[in-house]
């Protein structure tokens, strides 16, 4: 087994924390040096299970996995390899084991996109959210500013007992135009689209200024 880890490309990164800012977890095992990623979704987001581990080829471990989880719920999963980076990112999103947000944090379209895929939802035609309660209070509004700088207004939603993050509606179009060339097709329900039939050999364009990432699920 080759264990040799590529450096990561910016584009792998920037997937790399939209899945940390939603469902995505890093780890350090005890006794292990450096932290890896765990991608964990449910069954029925399988092809986007597939589709990351396609774009973090050179990082990822074993092929993904269906496991049973407790309760009824049944999920796919994989791994990534431990690296120095994912160590680095860790230090960042992370204090006494629980998610924060960097204070200097500078979000770009496919952090959002990934994030979006991840914890974004859609009740009505004009309210979208991003389910942020993991977050607290001051994490969810660091994002609300790094989402300005996006050019996108938002505000905290109260969610019963947490917050979310609300897009204002004038902020929609420019939102859906900065993401959804990178929404898979499974996913485009969450910006109100059809969704589309795919295989996991399905082939998916995604473009970030002049790279070009093809990957084939």
């Amino acid at each position: 087994m080759v264990n040799t880890v590529e450096r990561l490309n910016q584009f792998q990164r920037s997937v790399i924390i939209g899945t940390v800012l939603g469902d995505g977890y890093l780890r350090i095992v005890p006794g292990r040096q450096h932290a890896f990623l765990e991608v964990n979704h449910a069954l029925s987001q399988q092809e986007y299970v597939w589709w990351k581990y396609q774009v973090l080829e050179g990082v990822r471990a074993g092929a993904p996995k269906v496991r049973k989880g407790n309760g009824r719920r049944t999920a796919v999963r994989f791994h990534t390899k431990q690296s120095e980076e994912l160590t680095e990112i860790k230090s960042l999103f992370y204090k006494d084991s629980i998610k924060i947000i960097p204070k200097d944090i500078q979000l770009d379209p496919v952090m959002l996109a990934v994030w979006f895929m991840d914890d974004g939802s859609r009740c009505r035609e004009s309210d979208v959210y991003l389910n942020t309660q993991q977050f607290d209070t001051e994490s969810q509004l660091i994002l609300v500013e790094a989402l300005k700088k996006l050019g996108l207004e938002t505000t905290l939603n109260r969610d019963k007992h947490y917050f979310r993050i609300r897009f204002l509606k004038k902020s929609l179009p420019k939102l859906f135009a900065l993401i959804e060339q990178m929404i898979i097709p499974s996913m485009r329900y969450k910006i109100g689209l059809e969704s589309v039939e795919t295989t996991r050999r399905s082939p998916t364009l995604i473009t970030l200024d002049e790279d070009i990432v093809r990957s084939s699920q």
